[in-house]
């Protein structure tokens, strides 16, 4: 006798296809993402690994599919070699457009192994992101209508996703360092931080210039003004100084008078 599907069970089952669906697109994406992986092997064995995590994801989902009295929704998805040949065609068109804009063999962009592999390591990431959205949905309902077995599932691969995703996240600013290196020159791939502080280095040279500069029209004024202070004391001390001559003058002028009129 059939299980009688129940409207908690229905609902499980429609997330349960979304995620089942998702993991056999993704079979056969890593297996062509894998062919063009094959420059750096860390990332082609990473590749290879999830790719035996999301069959086996897949079988998983199905099971509990089949366990809540749902069939499992298969998808035609194109093979490997069709995606690569198709990947190939968008990048030769990619190349005459970009050859023609620029003229140029040498700025041709996105053609290099290391843009290839970053596009695809994005693309991947964008789907690890997706399918942990699914399984987080996957488990909060399971909770939800008392579901352990679903519940387990769904939680244990969602963690595996997780991990795939924490590698990714690492992966890509390689990624762009290695498209850099293969398409920038380097004297143009000074980091952020060391064009920050040769700017400031230039902009401190500048302001101790005109620091300088300025101390010393302040160091001329200062000194003008104590030049003039120093010869104003100096002119009244002469004032001074000649004041008891004129008394002394004066008073022989009276002496000799006195002497005449005696």
């Amino acid at each position: 006798m059939a299980k009688q599907v129940t409207a908690s069970d229905a609902k499980l089952i429609q997330y349960l296809n979304e995620a089942y669906g998702k993991e056999k697109q993704l079979e056969t994406a890593l297996q062509a993402h894998i062919l063009m992986a094959k420059p750096r092997k860390p990332y082609e064995k990473k590749l290879k690994e999830h790719l035996r995590e999301t069959k086996r994801h897949a079988t998983e989902v199905k099971k509990r599919i089949r366990a809540l009295g749902g069939t499992a929704e298969e998808v035609d998805v194109p093979g490997p070699d069709a995606i690569v040949d198709a990947a190939t065609t968008v990048q030769s068109a990619g190349r005459k457009a970009v050859e023609l804009l620029r003229g140029q063999a040498h700025v041709v962009r996105g053609t290099g192994e290391a843009e290839k592999m970053l596009k695809n390591a994005k693309t991947e990431y964008s789907n690890e992101a997706e399918e942990i959205a699914n399984y987080k949905a996957i488990e909060q309902l399971a909770e939800t209508v008392g579901d352990k077995e679903t519940l387990k599932v769904a939680r244990a691969i969602r963690r595996e996703e997780e991990r795939m995703a924490s590698f990714l996240e690492r992966l890509i600013p390689q990624l762009v360092k290695a498209v850099a290196q293969d398409e920038i020159p380097a004297s143009e791939r000074g980091t952020a931080g060391a064009r920050g502080r040769s700017a400031a280095a230039r902009a401190a040279g500048g302001n101790s210039s005109s620091s300088s500069s300025h101390s010393g029209s302040k160091s001329r004024s200062g000194s003008g003004r104590r030049s003039s202070s120093t010869r104003k004391p100096a002119s009244r001390s002469r004032a001074k100084s000649t004041s008891p001559r004129s008394t002394s003058s004066r008073a022989r002028s009276s002496s000799s008078r006195s002497r005449r009129k005696g």
